[in-house]
């Protein structure tokens, strides 16, 4: 792979207009060389040892914008100081280069250089940035461990009075003893924070290591403590929630165990994501180094000239180039997880901090292309054999499609929206969308196109051999019935399916299975718990699934009211299904308005959800009006149904488009679009809104429009709309999460916020902290 490709592939996606534009540059090296050759018919240059030497070293310097490295003194002197890199300060303090020329050159050289020492600024002015973020975001984890540590000693102070015998826990389940070892041999990490004894100041210690012996226990909780209050979070779970509301929480939560886990967890996590920002930083220095090393060589090859050593040079004595601040971060990072999480393991503690790399497995690719053949191979044999027994005209064909259609459509309906996420995965990754970040997924577990198109498929398999073991139209003359066994593989598949979703053990994705069943939960439990964008996008999900839930509906009257024997029910005539029929529609809209309403109330407190959650309403009233136009004919009804319908589709078109994917801006760099795309290609997002359009369309032509065509079934022609709202659902995924990411990228927000468990106030301090 060129090192142009490789450069964009390693970017961090939410930094990527920070990274040095090198494509840019090199077409304007591409332009000084087309330039360079149309005049060289008139001034032909001989080719001279030099240049042969100087091409002959061309590998020599790979990497001196990386080391410092000066090239051999042999080179020719002649073509030494050809550019003179300035320094100089320009606005808020910030060191500037420009390149001055020492000898004659062309406008091409001069339009290289600027935009050479523009995109030199833009990356060491970032880092800088970002490095003095950093050292203060590890000023105050430092502070937090200072803090843990005296609350440790406090509580076991309190409970033993005596701290001399303690020892580290286990270390999936921490406590105070683990980040407290012996007393006399505790080591605290560089710039460690102490108290003096007048117990009025906080004193900064600039040693390696610290040690505390002979620091008395009474001391934390006597003059530490008294610093720092543990943090009141915004509720999360329901009982918090619910006591936030009633205004019975305590203004300050007690020292106790309970509290120290907590925040021994929540330091544990800040650690972590602290790390994974500082090997960043240093894939990012690293990367923009050898993309100055490399344009330079490229530049010395097209000019003839000897211009990178001196730039270079200056690069790398330059802040991105020369700072050790990001090294000496990442070594106490290490340091202090491995002993006060870790137990002092170093191997544990590494691994923690680097967890392996997600390796694909060639299995997943036999089994992906094994289903996959397997589906398509029981289509046809399906298709064949409703042609050869001509089963769409026989008798028992009205019975199948009312009873048992229904039954496996909800399996269609599943394995389609699998489909349409895996390939919103695919095309995330192919524009580099951070769509793991943006879910917040562990390191290393998140799910493939392919890991999703293989569950898919595998489901596919099923369902179609469940489809093809009962698809008998006629029932036995004899006993006027239908064999039970096969009238019950529609029961069975789905108790398969239920059981292999909340398998507790390590099979089949345990940890994606887990985190799909507590979104799902939390979700349902709208708004007791605290709304994250994960809960927020599935109940989105859910919303697109309708039919699904009615299909669920009508199993349980299927099998239970009904008699499955003989292919009949009566579901259609019971008042109960009626109303479960209506009930399991409007719950997904339902619960995405409870979501609004805890953002609008509790959380963020902005109008815009209220406005969002208006939408769900105007989107429950159209499913009630037209699900009453499906069991009260009448011209009220359907007036009903059309108005209310055509409102909530306006009015979901205009947010779908405007505020969830961000277009339709008309003075945005891209007219109609917005500032920032992540497809090269525009005509896709007009496509995808005119189908938006025409979706939503099909949607509300099921209320109001043919409910039956003469070569459809009922059932049959409600799956086809019920699959238009599931593609509908997909292309917004996409567009949706890829506003979400070039939110995140314009305020370089590559990592998730995690709440720090303490607060150093002064007499005047209340304000909570953050680590971002």
């Amino acid at each position: 792979m060129k090192f142009g490709k490789e450069f964009v592939s390693q970017m961090v996606p939410e930094w990527q207009e920070a990274y040095m534009n090198y494509n840019s540059l090199k077409s304007i090296l591409k332009d000084m060389s087309k330039f360079k050759e149309q005049n060289e018919s008139n001034a032909p240059m001989a080719s001279t040892p030099k240049g042969s030497m100087r091409r002959r070293l061309t590998h020599y310097r790979a990497f001196s914008g990386l080391n410092g490295k000066q090239r051999d003194s042999s080179s020719s002197k002649s073509e030494d100081e050809i550019i003179l890199i300035l320094s100089e300060e320009g606005e808020d303090s910030k060191e500037l280069y420009k390149t001055m020329f020492l000898k004659p050159y062309e406008d091409g050289d001069l339009v290289f250089f600027t935009k050479l020492d523009f995109e030199f600024n833009k990356v060491n002015t970032f880092y800088k940035k970002i490095v003095k973020e950093v050292v203060d975001e590890a000023e105050e984890l430092s502070k937090q461990m200072d803090f843990l540590i005296a609350f440790g000693i406090k509580i076991d102070s309190n409970v033993e009075n005596s701290s001399s015998n303690m020892h580290h826990a286990d270390g999936h389940s921490h406590s105070h003893m683990d980040v407290i070892p012996e007393i006399p041999e505790i080591e605290m990490s560089n710039e460690s924070h102490f108290i003096e004894e007048d117990g009025n100041n906080v004193a900064q210690t600039n040693s390696k290591t610290s040690s505390i012996e002979g620091f008395r226990p009474a001391a934390p909780s006597e003059i530490l403590l008294n610093h720092f209050k543990i943090n009141v979070t915004t509720p999360e779970t329901p009982v918090s929630t619910i006591k936030g509301l009633l205004k019975r929480s305590k203004s300050d939560p007690a020292f106790n165990k309970k509290e120290l886990r907590k925040a021994d967890g929540q330091l544990r996590t800040a650690l972590k994501e602290f790390y994974q920002k500082l090997r960043l930083l240093k894939r990012y220095s690293f990367l923009n180094l050898l993309a100055f090393s490399k344009i330079m060589k490229k530049y010395d090859k097209v000019s003839s000239r000897n211009a990178s050593k001196d730039y270079l040079k200056v690069v790398d004595s330059s802040y991105v180039g020369s700072s050790d601040e990001v090294n000496r971060l990442v070594e106490w990072v290490e340091d202090t997880f491995i002993e006060h999480f870790a137990n002092g393991n170093h191997r544990k503690g590494m691994n923690t901090l680097q967890p392996t790399a997600k390796r694909e497995r060639h299995r997943i690719t036999f089994l992906l292309g094994l289903f996959t053949g397997c589906s398509i191979a029981l289509i046809v044999a399906l298709i064949i054999l409703i042609h050869a027994r001509d089963i769409m005209y026989s008798e028992g064909s009205t019975t199948y499609m009312e009873n048992i259609f229904p039954l496996y459509s909800l399996f269609g309906y599943i394995v389609f929206h699998m489909i349409m996420y895996s390939a919103n995965v695919y095309f995330w990754r192919r524009f580099k969308i951070n769509y793991s970040f943006i879910f917040g997924f562990k390191e290393g577990t998140e799910l493939g196109y392919r890991e999703v198109f293989l569950l898919s498929s595998g489901l596919a398999v099923l369902s179609l051999a469940a489809v093809l073991s009962n698809l008998d139209m006629e029932m036995d003359q004899r006993t006027k019935s239908f064999s039970a066994f096969k009238e019950l593989v529609p029961l069975g598949l789905v108790t398969v399916v239920l059981i292999i979703t909340f398998c507790p053990f390590n099979i089949i994705y345990k940890s994606s299975r887990f985190f799909l069943i507590k979104c799902a939960f939390h979700a349902t439990c709208s708004p007791l718990y605290k709304v994250n964008f994960p809960d927020n996008f599935l109940a989105d999900q859910l919303t697109s699934q309708l039919e699904a839930y009615r299909s669920f509906i009508f199993y349980v009257c299927y099998y239970f009211w009904g008699d499955f024997k003989t292919r009949s029910n009566n579901c259609i005539d019971s008042d109960i299904y009626k109303t479960f029929y209506l009930i399991v529609a409007i719950i997904p809209f339902w619960l995405r308005f409870l979501q609004c309403l805890r953002r609008l109330l509790i959380e963020e407190r902005d109008i815009m959800h209220g406005l969002n959650g208006l939408k769900y309403i105007s989107t429950i009233v159209a499913v009630a009006m037209s699900t009453g136009n499906d069991f009260h004919k009448g011209i009220v009804w359907k007036v009903l149904a059309a108005s209310s319908v055509g409102i909530a589709t306006i009015v979901n078109t205009y947010w779908d488009i405007v505020i969830d994917w961000g277009l339709l801006r008309r003075n945005s760099r891209n007219p109609w679009l917005r500032d920032k795309i992540s497809v090269p290609y525009k005509s896709v997002y007009f496509v995808a809104m005119v189908l938006n359009v025409i979706l939503r369309l099909a949607w509300m032509q099921s209320v109001v429009g043919i409910k039956e065509a003469s070569f459809l079934h009922r059932t049959a022609l409600t799956a086809i709309v019920a699959c238009l709202e599931i593609l509908r659902r997909g292309i917004w995924n996409f567009f949706r999460l890829e506003n979400e990411h070039l939110n995140n990228v314009g305020k370089y927000r590559a990592f998730k916020s995690v709440p720090l468990p303490f607060n150093y106030q002064d007499d005047d301090d209340e304000e909570e902290i953050t680590y971002t």
